[in-house]
């Protein structure tokens, strides 16, 4: 399929029943895809629930309305942290956010398999099967918080270590750099200095170090280590000329570094990167798994929620019995203006009883003109496009 055309945006929609359902969704068809393939339709199929009294109808509409908006916000964070965790490539992260058991693609699920899924749910419209939902997704929720805290603490840390250890050769580690025998170690009266000497002033550290003070032990200078700028030397100088020696140094811009060599402290500092970065990799498995099994939980929700918003707002609008046909319209991109018209053209006759709804004291949550677009008919969108990364 042409991606440019295709969308990841669904409509949910539903109009009430003509003689029959089926004539319904035959009209619906017709009309989006006889002169221009508008979009891909097909038959949501929402199981008949038992249906309360008016009042608990608008109440459900209410909550349902919240409950979609909570589930909805925990599909994108688990989404947007699945491509946290594949460090944003971006090719990987698509491949593990399915749904239906991490068997298929959002848009599949919602194309081919959503008519299976509904298969064994039925029962009584009342708050059970939200509060069943709201619980399973809170827990995602939940665990995700305290999943990410824990991975993102360990990443951090790990970050943290690898700044140290790159970074100018004033600040970085020294750890993986110097050697036991670039130093004098344990002797009464010398010492060897670290020097950051700027590439440009080489020929001049060459020519003066022995010089910057008294004491300096002649050819004790090498290079250990080079980055773009600056070269790291050692120099060996009796300890009561450290300070003198510091102080010329620093008129020629070349600078001493305080390091004291410690081989315990070094070693502990490798060794604490080497456990990061094992326990970094050891958590990425289990993690991206919990992450792909609860975006398809998550997600199936959702939808779930999304079917029992299109029955309530359904009945609310077009009464008792119940009799609509919902449908699931995947609009192509460039003539989605022209979709919205050939829908209005289709159902503008139910505006009468939608407007003898809105003059009615009843308060209909779906009806709120000012919050949201109104069509005659009852619209949902689900967009699975529920990375923001762009």
């Amino acid at each position: 399929q042409d991606k440019e055309t295709k969308m990841t945006e669904f409509w949910l929609i539903s109009a009430p029943g003509e003689k029959t359902c089926q004539q319904t969704w035959e009209k619906l068809h017709a009309a989006t895809t006889k002169n221009n393939n508008l979009s891909t339709n097909s038959k949501f199929n929402i199981p008949d629930l038992k249906v309360g009294t008016l009042d608990v109808l608008v109440g459900l509409s209410d909550e349902l309305a919240k409950l979609d908006a909570f589930v909805e916000s925990v599909v994108k964070k688990v989404a947007q942290y699945m491509a946290d965790v594949l460090e944003d490539s971006k090719d990987k992260v698509q491949e593990n956010l399915l749904a239906n058991g991490g068997k298929v693609l959002p848009v599949t699920y919602l194309s081919f398999e959503i008519k299976k899924s509904f298969k064994n749910y039925s029962g009584s419209l009342d708050t059970v099967p939200f509060l069943f939902i709201f619980k399973g997704v809170n827990q995602i929720d939940n665990d995700l918080k305290a999943r990410a805290s824990a991975y993102n603490n360990l990443k951090g840390n790990l970050q943290n270590l690898e700044r140290k250890n790159a970074g100018s050769l004033l600040t970085r580690s020294l750890a993986d750099i110097v050697k036991k025998e670039d130093f004098v170690l344990d002797s009464e009266y010398l010492v060897t200095l670290l020097v950051i000497v700027p590439k440009i002033n080489y020929n001049d550290w060459v020519k003066q170090y022995e010089t910057l003070a008294e004491m300096v032990v002649p050819r004790s200078s090498n290079v250990l280590f080079e980055d773009q700028d600056s070269y790291l030397c050692n120099v060996t100088l009796f300890r009561k000329a450290v300070d003198d020696f510091k102080h010329k140094a620093r008129e020629y811009k070349f600078m001493v570094r305080d390091f004291q060599y410690n081989e315990e402290e070094m070693k502990a500092d490798k060794e604490e990167m080497n456990r990061l970065s094992t326990d970094k990799k050891k958590q990425f498995g289990p993690l991206v798994r919990w992450l792909k099994v609860n975006f398809s939980e998550a997600f199936i929700a959702w939808i779930h929620v999304k079917a029992l918003r299109v029955f309530v707002e359904s009945v609310l609008r077009y009464g008792l019995p119940v009799n609509f046909q919902a449908m699931l319209l995947q609009p192509n991109k460039k003539t989605m203006k022209k979709l919205r018209e050939v829908l209005y053209d289709l159902y503008k006759h139910l505006d009468s009883s939608a407007a003898a709804i809105i003059d009615a004291t009843v308060d209909i949550p779906g009806l709120n003109l000012s919050q949201q677009e109104y069509y005659p008919y009852v619209y949902y969108k689900i967009d699975c496009n529920l990375l923001e990364f762009k």
